[in-house]
C-alpha cells in the first residue's frame, strides 16, 4: 500500500493573490500551464500540490479540500465498499487538475483520489520531485468523533498513527513525510471567540528557520501589502483562536495567509 497525502486546496475570492503570498512566503513553485490559471492555480514544494480555486456563487471560501494519491484506486474503491459501504465515490470532470474521483470520509469530510496515469493529473505532479527548505509537513481536521476518522484513514490507506501513546488529545497519521492531523472537535473549545464547525482546520509548514521567515514576513508587508499575511493577535477572541492552534504540536509559530486561513509553522 502506498497512499500519499499530496494536494491541499484552498477556495478564494483572490486565488491569484493567494498563489503568490505562498510562493513568496514559503517558495512554492508554481504549475507551468498557464492556461489552467484561469480556471485555478496550482502550486507545489515538490510533493504536495496546491491549488487555489476561485470561489464560485454559494461555495465557501478557505481550506476546502484535501487529496491522497493511491497506487490502486480499485483495491480502494473496494475496501470502501466493503468497510464504510454508504460512503460514495463519484468521478470527477476531465477538467480537474487533482482529482481523478473524489470521496467523502464517515464525517462529511471530502477528499480527492488520483493515480499516476490517470488522465486528469495537473502537470505539476508529472515533473520530477524537487526538495526545497519550506514545505508542507501536516494539515489538520477537527471532528466530533476523530478516533472514526482515524479508523477509517488508516485502514483505507494504510496511514501510520505516530502517536500510539495516546498522551495526546489529537491523532496523527502520516504517509511518511506529511502528517493528518486529526482533532476533537468541541463547541467548548471556542469558548472567548467565535465557533466554528468541524472541518479542516489549518496547514503546516516546516521552515529552515522561523526567525527568517518572520523577518521575510515583515518585508512583504512593506514591499507588497496585498500578499501580505494577516495577523491572528490583533483582539482577544482572535488571541483565543491562536491559543487553539497552538495546541497542535506539529507547530510553533502560527500565522494566517492573506485570506484568513489558519498556518502553523515548525523550524527543522
Amino acid at each position: 500500500m502506498n497512499s500519499k497525502l499530496n494536494h491541499l486546496a484552498i477556495v478564494s475570492d483572490n486565488y491569484t493573490r493567494l498563489a503568490m503570498f505562498y510562493r513568496a512566503l514559503f517558495g512554492m513553485r508554481v504549475s507551468g500551464d498557464t492556461k489552467r490559471e484561469t480556471l485555478a492555480m496550482s502550486v507545489g514544494d515538490g510533493y504536495v500540490g496546491m491549488t487555489l480555486i476561485p470561489r464560485p456563487p454559494g461555495r465557501y471560501a478557505g481550506l476546502d479540500h484535501f487529496g491522497i494519491e493511491v497506487d490502486d484506486l480499485e483495491r480502494i474503491k473496494t475496501a470502501i465498499g466493503k468497510k464504510f459501504p454508504d460512503i460514495e465515490i463519484v468521478k470527477r470532470p476531465g477538467n480537474r487538475p487533482f482529482a481523478s474521483y473524489s470521496a467523502h470520509d464517515p464525517a462529511g469530510n471530502y477528499f480527492d483520489l488520483s493515480q499516476k496515469g490517470h488522465e486528469n493529473r495537473a502537470e505539476i505532479y508529472e515533473h520530477k520531485n524537487w526538495s526545497q527548505n519550506r514545505f508542507i509537513n501536516h494539515f489538520a481536521i477537527r471532528a466530533r468523533d476523530h478516533k472514526l476518522l482515524a479508523a477509517f484513514y488508516s485502514e483505507i490507506f494504510g496511514f501510520a498513527v505516530t502517536n500510539a501513546d495516546g498522551k495526546d488529545a489529537g491523532i496523527y497519521l502520516s504517509d511518511g513525510r506529511v502528517t493528518l492531523c486529526l482533532l476533537p472537535w468541541k463547541i467548548s473549545l471556542f469558548n472567548g471567540g467565535g465557533v466554528e464547525q468541524p472541518g479542516m482546520d489549518h496547514i503546516g509548514f516546516c521552515v529552515e528557520s522561523i526567525d527568517q521567515l518572520i523577518e521575510e514576513i515583515a518585508v512583504i508587508a512593506q514591499t507588497n501589502p496585498q500578499i501580505a499575511a494577516r495577523s491572528i493577535n490583533y483582539n482577544d477572541e482572535a488571541k483565543m483562536r491562536r491559543e487553539l492552534l497552538k495546541t497542535c504540536p506539529h507547530g510553533s509559530f502560527q500565522l494566517a495567509d492573506p485570506d484568513g486561513t489558519l498556518i502553523d509553522v515548525i523550524q527543522r
